[in-house]
């Protein structure tokens, strides 16, 4: 059982759990399948489920991966320069109330790209965050919220994730922390908790930070 006393990290993944971000995440494949004259739908229904070279992969084995993830940065970049975005209900207000050494971002996207988000949504940064760049494996692999425990100076027993996607939580469950659900109507395997919404978790999750909420046997 974990020391309630001790459970007072909290990891967040960022687009779909604090920022929504799912129409610009399909705008921007969209438009890359159409630079490539391939079906956007059929490509987006791929990048929902794995890594964007792992999506090359699938979708476009004749093409050069550098290239197709060079026009695909190009593609995000734009969006996050004149895309509109908000920050999930309960976000800011939950952000602001911890800690900033006690929680970190944990993403699949790069860090220029969460640093311009949050800066146009309101959304306070914390002292870490890993990032495509940062980890050395992405989700669901484990190490990403490993390498972000480690920075935090936590072991893993003592960090909360929030995720909404199943490569994220099975990252979470391999890396032995308490993961949460949120924002899906998806019924994920594995979560210890599930929540509708972000903002139905907030209280939860402040009162985990806190020490005084622990789940995880």
């Amino acid at each position: 059982m974990i020391d309630s006393f001790r459970s007072r990290f909290v990891l967040f993944d960022v687009d779909g759990t604090l920022i929504d971000a799912v129409s610009n995440q399909r705008m921007v494949w969209h438009a890359w399948a159409r630079r490539y004259g391939l079906d956007r739908d059929s490509v987006y229904r791929v990048a929902l489920r794995t890594r964007p070279l792992d999506t090359f992969a699938r979708v476009a084995p004749s093409l050069d991966p550098d290239e197709c993830l060079a026009v695909l940065h190009e593609l995000e970049d734009e969006d996050v320069r004149s895309g509109v975005y908000t920050a999930f209900d309960g976000a800011a207000e939950l952000l602001h109330a911890l800690a900033p050494d006690s929680w970190a971002l944990v993403t699949s996207n790069y860090e220029h790209r969460v640093r311009a988000r949050f800066r146009r949504t309101g959304l306070p940064l914390p002292e870490v965050i890993v990032d495509a760049a940062t980890a050395r494996e992405g989700k669901p692999s484990a190490l990403p919220y490993l390498q972000a425990a480690a920075m935090l100076g936590a072991q893993p027993q003592e960090c909360l994730v929030i995720e909404d996607s199943a490569s994220g939580v099975t990252a979470g469950l391999r890396a032995g922390m308490q993961v949460w659900s949120v924002n899906t109507a998806d019924e994920l395997d594995g979560p210890h908790e599930r929540f509708e919404s972000l903002r139905a978790a907030v209280p939860s999750i402040l009162a985990f930070a806190a020490g005084g909420r622990s789940s995880l046997a």
